[in-house]
């Protein structure tokens, strides 16, 4: 059962603001936290993630991993697990992405989360993104789901 709920939402007026906002959760994050990223195609779901990444080190290119259905990155605050399951034929193949161990030990980013149904954790904190304006700016809503949610009103 959950024990609560918070919603935030923002606007994000350009790139800069959906990375801001990425590396203001990022450096809340810690392992077992899971993003939900949802967003029709453009809304901005690997752009999100990029910027949650850079925040937490990672000096690389960031592809979108929608090939490989999962890259993982090692960071000072855990291994980062960054899914696309967009191209996932059955929710039971996630099994063989890893999706169990990087739910135990890791820090999600999950682009389509949808795709899992009912494999979706109960505490997670989902990142709705829609364009706006003409699809020139982005608006963010996040919903925190369970126990932990309080700690994502912190400022970020």
């Amino acid at each position: 059962m959950l024990a609560g709920i918070i919603e935030i939402e923002r606007p994000l007026p350009d790139g800069a603001a959906t990375e801001a906002a990425a590396a203001g959760l990022a450096s809340l994050s810690r392992p077992g936290d899971i993003f939900c990223l949802f967003g029709d195609l453009g809304a901005g779901k690997t752009a999100f993630a990029r910027g949650f990444l850079r925040a937490l080190g990672v000096a690389d290119d960031i592809p979108s991993p929608t090939f490989n259905l999962v890259l993982t990155y090692d960071t000072d605050a855990g291994q980062v697990w960054h899914f696309d399951l967009y191209r996932l034929g059955a929710r039971d193949e996630a099994v063989e992405l890893g999706i169990d161990e990087a739910f135990a030990d890791g820090i999600c980013l999950i682009e389509w989360p949808d795709r899992l149904g009912s494999w979706l954790p109960e505490q997670r904190v989902e990142i709705h993104l829609s364009e706006t304006d003409g699809g020139r700016a982005r608006h963010l809503l996040l919903r925190a789901l369970g126990p932990g949610a309080g700690r994502w009103r912190a400022p970020w």
